[in-house]
C-alpha cells in the first residue's frame, strides 16, 4: 500500500520520539490528491472514501509505517526556544516517488506528542483547508513547497477561541529537517548529532556535496542559495509567509507551514497580515533579511564542523552570509525580469523594476492584476490598433497618478523592443504572471462556508488555483481584487 523506507526513523533516538496517532470518532474524507498519490507510488483506491478517511485520519496505520515526532528547537520571532518539536504532527514514514526523490508523509492534527507542551495535538478544519489550498496553489505556481495529499474531517470538535470542527491534514515534504533541527542539538553541544545530521541532509538532498573538503560549509552555502532563490520567488508572486521562524525554514528549500501566510492585494512593501507579527518582523519586504538572519543561526550551529579553528570557521561562515545578498538580488532581478518579459540582461533593468513598484505603491495598485494586465498589454502591443489602446486603458486604470505609469510604460516598451524574440517575451510573461492566486478574501470565504457545512467553495477554489497561469472564464471571479469591505486585514495561525 505504502512502499515505506524510513531513513529518519533509523537515526538515533535523540532525533525523534515514537508516537502513534490518536484515533478520531468519525473520520470523513474531504479531499484526496490521487495524482500525487500515484506519483508517490501509493497503492490506494481513490473511490474507497471510507478506507482513505481511516488511513489519513490516523485511525488505520499503513503497514511499514514507523510513526514519530521530530525533535527540533527554534527562534520564534527572534526568541530562542530550545525545545519545540512536532507538537501536532506525526511523521508516518518516507517513500521514494516516481522521480527517485525521497518524500515524507506526515499527519497534522492526529493527536498529542511528547512535544505538544500541553496542547491537544489537533487541528481545526479552517487551517487544514487553508494549508491544502495554499500548498497546491504554490505547487501550481511553480514555487517549491510541501504538498497536500489528503484532508479528513475528524468528526470531533477542538477548542480554540471557540469550539470548531476538527480535521487532519496529510502533508508531503522533501523532508521536515529544519534549521531548528540543527539548533536543537547545538543548544545541547551535541557535536556528534550535528555531524550525523549534516551527513543525513547531504545524503538526502545534496549528494553532490559529499566530495567537498568541508561538507558542512558546502551545505551552508547550498542552503543559503536555495533560501535566497525561494524568497525571491515568493516576492515575485506577492507571497508573505508570516512566520519565518527558524523552525519553519527547511534545509530542502521548500516552503513549509501555511499558517497566517497571505498574498499581497495592493502593493505595499511593509504589508503584514499575521496577527502574531505585532512588530512587522516578517513583512513582505523584510523576508530576504530574515532569511539571511535565519541562515546565520544555521551557521552558528555548524561552526564546530566547518573548521576546528573557531576563527577560521567564523570567517568562512561569514563569507557565506555576505554572499547571500548578492545571490538574492540576482535571483530577485531574474524573477522580475521574467515578469516584464525580459529574457536578456541590461544595465538599468533593476531601476526599471523599482520604478514600476514605486508607481504601484503610489497608486495602491493590485500586485497580481498589474503584472497580468501588463502581460495582456504586451500581447496587445504586438497586435497593435484598438487592441493596444484598450489594453493600455485597462492597465492604467489601476494607477494613480496615471502620468507616472504612462512614463514608465514608455521606458518599458523601449526596453522590450530590444528583446530578440517578441513572442518569446510574451510567453515568458505568461509563465511568470499568474491570473489567479489564492486571494485572502476567497480563502476566508471558503473556510466560512466549510464551517457552515458547505465544502463546494473549497473544491471550486482548489480547481481554480490548480491552473493559475491560464485564462479560464469560469474562474474569472478568482482573478478579481477584493472590494474594500472584502479585504482581509489579519490572518491567524490556527494552533
Amino acid at each position: 500500500m505504502f512502499p515505506f523506507d524510513n531513513s529518519y526513523a533509523r537515526l538515533p533516538e535523540s532525533f525523534h520520539a515514537s508516537v502513534y496517532p490518536e484515533p478520531v470518532e468519525g473520520p470523513v474524507l474531504i479531499a484526496f490528491n490521487a495524482q500525487l498519490a500515484q506519483h508517490l507510488g501509493l497503492d490506494l483506491d481513490a473511490s474507497d472514501a471510507g478506507r482513505l478517511a481511516a488511513i489519513f485520519s490516523g485511525n488505520v496505520l499503513p503497514p511499514g509505517a514507523e510513526p514519530l515526532a521530530m525533535a527540533y528547537a527554534g527562534h520564534q520571532f527572534g526568541n530562542f526556544v530550545p525545545r519545540l518539536g512536532d507538537g501536532r504532527a506525526i511523521l508516518l514514514g518516507e517513500v521514494v516517488d516516481a522521480g527517485g526523490k525521497r518524500c515524507d508523509i506526515q499527519l497534522k492534527g492526529a493527536g498529542p506528542t511528547p512535544f505538544s507542551r500541553r496542547g491537544d495535538g489537533r487541528a481545526a478544519l479552517g487551517p487544514v483547508l487553508r494549508e491544502y489550498i495554499l500548498s497546491e496553489a504554490m505547487a501550481a505556481l511553480g514555487i517549491p513547497a510541501t504538498r497536500a495529499l489528503a484532508a479528513v474531517a475528524s468528526g470531533e470538535r477542538v477548542q480554540r477561541e471557540r469550539m470548531l470542527p476538527g480535521a487532519v491534514f496529510t502533508r508531503v515534504a522533501a523532508s521536515h529537517v529544519r534549521i531548528g533541527t540543527f539548533q536543537f542539538f547545538a543548544a545541547r553541544s551535541d557535536t556528534d548529532a550535528l555531524k550525523t545530521l549534516v551527513d543525513y541532509v547531504i545524503d538526502r538532498h545534496y549528494p553532490d556535496l559529499k566530495a567537498e573538503e568541508k561538507p558542512a560549509l558546502a551545505l551552508l552555502q547550498r542552503v543559503a542559495e536555495r533560501q535566497a532563490e525561494l524568497v525571491a520567488r515568493w516576492l515575485g508572486i506577492g507571497f508573505i509567509h508570516g512566520v519565518m521562524n527558524t523552525d519553519n525554514m527547511t534545509l530542502s528549500g521548500e516552503t513549509i507551514d501555511f499558517g497566517p501566510c497571505a498574498f499581497l492585494d495592493e502593493y505595499e512593501p511593509m504589508k503584514v497580515f499575521s496577527s502574531i507579527d505585532q512588530q512587522g518582523r516578517y513583512a513582505y519586504r523584510n523576508q530576504p533579511g530574515i532569511a539571511q538572519w535565519n541562515i546565520a543561526r544555521l551557521a552558528e550551529c555548524l561552526l564546530p564542523l566547518i573548521d576546528a579553528d573557531e576563527e577560521q570557521a567564523v570567517t568562512a561562515a561569514n563569507a557565506v552570509l555576505q554572499s547571500f545578498g548578492a545571490h538574492f538580488q540576482a535571483a530577485w532581478l531574474g524573477v522580475f525580469r521574467g515578469k516584464l518579459g525580459l529574457a536578456t540582461q541590461e544595465d538599468g533593468d533593476d531601476e526599471l523594476v523599482q520604478a514600476l513598484l514605486s508607481a504601484m505603491q503610489d497608486g495602491r495598485a493590485d500586485f497580481t492584476l498589474t503584472f497580468r494586465r501588463l502581460t495582456d498589454l504586451a500581447q496587445a502591443d504586438a497586435a497593435g490598433g484598438d487592441a493596444r489602446l484598450q489594453a493600455e486603458a485597462v492597465f492604467l486604470e489601476g494607477f494613480m497618478p496615471w502620468e507616472k505609469a504612462e512614463a514608465w510604460l514608455a521606458t518599458w516598451r523601449n526596453r522590450l523592443s530590444r528583446e530578440p524574440d517578441a513572442p518569446a517575451s510574451i510567453a515568458l510573461m505568461r509563465r511568470a504572471n499568474p491570473a489567479i492566486i489564492p486571494r485572502n478574501h476567497r480563502v476566508e470565504e471558503l473556510i466560512a462556508a466549510a464551517l457552515a457545512g458547505d465544502l463546494s467553495p473549497f473544491h471550486r477554489m482548489l480547481a481554480a488555483v490548480s491552473d493559475p497561469y491560464a485564462d479560464h472564464a469560469e474562474f474569472d471571479a478568482y482573478r478579481e481584487a477584493p472590494k474594500d469591505e472584502e479585504r482581509v486585514l489579519r490572518t491567524f495561525c490556527g494552533t
